[in-house]
């Protein structure tokens, strides 16, 4: 049996440039990038102006949801670690979230934030969602799993990290590709 390589598979546009499918290849992750960027900023700002999440106690606080959480979570002492100081801990994960979501929008230290942006996911189903039955119905691991082709690609286009690295390589050709 013989194996040939089909070279209509791939047809390039008429000037000589790439083909669709590269060009789709090398945005494939920006939606995703997009998509989490405004949605971790968006939780972020949502947690620092509700007053009444950023409390210790009381209807809709953090304190309270980490207490009515601790039992059913994966690892109860992180829920406790927290509740020695809710307020604080609502503040840190409000922050990080918008941290993590403005470096995914612009492409900032991307593989950096898509880490944080993984941790943050990470620890909010060992905790808050860890109990959801079955599993598909809590949010946070399938945000953990869409930060992962983030922390392993990184934002090859559209990002400050291009635009960083083809000033770094300073070459027009690099340049050029860089920002599409």
């Amino acid at each position: 049996m013989t194996h040939d390589i089909r070279t209509d598979s791939y047809t390039s546009y008429r000037d000589g440039g790439p083909d669709w499918r590269d060009t789709a290849t090398r945005y494939a992750l920006l939606p995703l990038r997009v998509f989490l960027g405004i949605t971790f900023i968006y939780a972020g700002l949502d947690k620092l102006t509700d007053s009444a999440f950023m409390a210790a106690s009381g209807s809709g606080s953090i304190g309270d949801m980490m207490s009515a959480t601790r039992e059913s979570s994966a690892i109860p002492a992180m829920i406790d670690m927290a509740l020695k100081n809710p307020v604080g801990f609502g503040y840190a994960i409000a922050i990080g979230e918008l941290a993590v979501g403005i470096g995914a929008l612009l492409g900032l230290l991307t593989r950096l934030a898509a880490f944080g942006g993984a941790l943050i996911s990470l620890s909010l189903w060992l905790t808050v969602s860890w109990s959801a039955s079955p599993y598909y119905y809590g949010n946070d691991l399938p945000y953990l799993m869409a930060w992962i082709p983030l922390v392993l690609a990184g934002a090859p286009v559209l990002s400050v990290d291009a635009a960083i690295r083809s000033r770094r390589h300073g070459g027009s050709r690099h340049r050029a590709h860089a920002y599409r």
